[in-house]
């Protein structure tokens, strides 16, 4: 194979759910063209994407639970992933800390992390499953994410959840996700508050999807009907990522 064809087919592995079901000639027969015309590569690669995001979510049940784990399970350490080093990791300070809101919500005043902790809290031990290749087991404690959206009046039937974060990072959710029982802002790791790497004050836990659809350092959060996009999604990677 020609190097110059390898961007492209990189591309194309990331970005399908059945990474082999579609071969180099089953590409050029779907598309019309060569992978010398990157241009027309790049729409049939998107267009792919987006039908394949379709399909993860017509199969997806809000009813079915990831598996959980007892206490022994737990990885430990639990690692340390970003797209960035350790050293790195953002220093959020609590007592400036405001979650902030926007989109459709009925009722957009900032959160606290203290407010946050007057809401019932849960705890779940799920497996992180990361689209590098590995998982872990970790142990989170937080607000059940429905209960929350539910308290800020939250447009329920809205197709998309989004966030953004204090280390630069963004990501977004289906609004089917967001409701799932097991999808938590979690504020505590292994009965402590989060520690810095892995996301303190707040992350999104969602056992359901893989780890990149599970942000970190949450800051703003806002509902929408417009694709929001994400920062591994918007450079190729499948939006739905479910696990």
């Amino acid at each position: 194979m020609n190097e110059p064809h390898r961007p492209a087919l990189a591309r194309l592995e990331r970005r399908l759910f059945l990474r082999s079901s579609l071969s180099l000639g089953a590409l050029t027969l779907l598309s019309g063209c060569d992978l010398t015309d990157g241009d027309a590569v790049d729409r049939v690669l998107w267009a792919l994407s987006r039908w394949n995001d379709r399909v993860q979510a017509a199969l997806f049940n809000p009813d079915r639970l990831a598996p959980t784990y007892p206490a022994a399970a737990i990885t430990d350490p639990f690692p340390f992933n970003a797209f960035y080093d350790e050293s790195d990791v953002p220093l959020v300070e609590e007592a400036s800390y405001k979650l902030e809101l926007s989109g459709l919500i009925a009722d957009k005043a900032p959160w606290t992390v203290a407010q946050l902790r007057t809401l019932p809290q849960e705890s779940q031990i799920t497996r992180h499953i990361c689209v590098e290749g590995w998982s872990a087991i970790g142990q989170w404690r937080g607000v059940r994410f429905r209960t929350f959206l539910e308290r800020i009046g939250a447009d329920l039937r809205a197709r998309y959840v989004g966030f953004r974060c204090a280390d630069r990072y963004y990501s977004s959710i289906d609004m089917a996700t967001a409701l799932h029982p097991q999808t938590m802002l979690a504020l505590d790791f292994r009965d402590a508050p989060l520690p810095p790497k892995y996301g303190y004050p707040m992350k999104l836990r969602v056992p359901t999807k893989l780890g990149f659809k599970n942000p970190k350092h949450i800051a703003a959060i806002f509902v929408t009907n417009d694709y929001p996009g994400g920062y591994w999604e918007d450079q190729g990677y499948n939006w739905f990522s479910g696990s």
